[in-house]
């Protein structure tokens, strides 16, 4: 049965008591996953790939979908969308104005997740959760607002000298439980970043009149649960461009990932791929 026939965009990820998944592609319509653990997919990439935004066909793509020019001139692919500390937009040196102000200068959010393990993040306020759902974290905390992505980078970076700021995929993709209390782990991690984190707020420009909130302490910490029937016994990445047909059978789904009894697939790492699938 063909399920979809299209050019892959990244998944579609949705709260519920267990994580909701679709395949989504160019075409516009989302195949829902969670019905099909179980099944065996195939997956055929023709070879086929276009740019995500300017949608030229292209031989390779950089940075999850995008073609090399898009690359060097969207502001979305700066380095500064990895390190947010580097933000330029109060510089006048934005590639994209218009894009900046309406992403990087709107409230923000500095929250602690848990992963591959604990670990700090930013995100704009209103990709709350669908950021923790990208990222496969099982539990959440906001632990600032603040006004722009410069202020949250600012914060993050004070707090990710004592704790990490990545994930390691393998370990996120083996594990859904890991129990902690990350308020009060952060109560007791505040005291070591405090007075980092004052002097930063009254000393740096950029925090002058529009200090960060603190999130209130009663702020429930939230927790998920990613659609799963078995995990592999080993973490094996299949790549596409070495590997454009494999059939296997769907076990489980976390962060953008598949994960089948023969290996597991960044579906956003492919984005843009055309590719056509096809369930047994």
């Amino acid at each position: 049965m063909l399920i979809s026939n299209g050019f892959l965009r990244k998944l579609s990820i949705n709260h519920g008591d267990v994580v909701q998944y679709a395949l989504s592609c160019d075409l516009g319509t989302d195949v829902p996953l969670n019905d099909m653990l179980g099944k065996q997919l195939t997956f055929k990439f023709s070879g086929a790939i276009e740019c995500i935004y300017c949608k030229r066909p292209i031989k390779k793509s950089f940075n999850q979908g995008y073609c090399f020019v898009c690359f060097r001139k969207l502001a979305r692919c700066d380095q500064c969308i990895v390190k947010p500390e580097l933000c330029h937009y109060h510089l006048g040196t934005c590639r994209e104005p218009e894009w900046g102000n309406n992403v990087c200068m709107k409230k923000h959010v500095v929250y602690l997740s848990v992963t591959s393990g604990i670990k700090v993040g930013i995100t704009k306020q209103k990709n709350i959760p669908s950021r923790w759902f990208d990222q496969g974290a099982t539990l959440a905390l906001p632990i600032y607002e603040v006004h722009n992505r410069l202020q949250s980078g600012l914060l993050e970076s004070v707090i990710k000298k004592s704790m990490s700021d990545k994930t390691n995929w393998r370990a996120m993709l083996k594990e859904d439980i890991y129990a902690i209390d990350l308020k009060s782990f952060w109560t007791q991690h505040l005291e070591s970043h405090q007075s980092e984190i004052n002097t930063i707020i009254e000393n740096n420009p950029h925090f002058a009149d529009k200090h960060p909130r603190p999130i209130d302490k009663n702020y429930d910490m939230q927790s998920f649960v990613y659609p799963r029937l078995d995990c592999p016994l080993v973490i094996k990445s299949i790549n596409v461009d070495k590997t454009p047909s494999f059939t296997g059978t769907l076990i489980a789904m976390k962060g953008q990932y598949l994960l089948f009894d023969i290996g597991v697939i960044n579906i956003r790492k492919y984005t843009g791929y055309h590719v056509e699938i096809n369930a047994t």
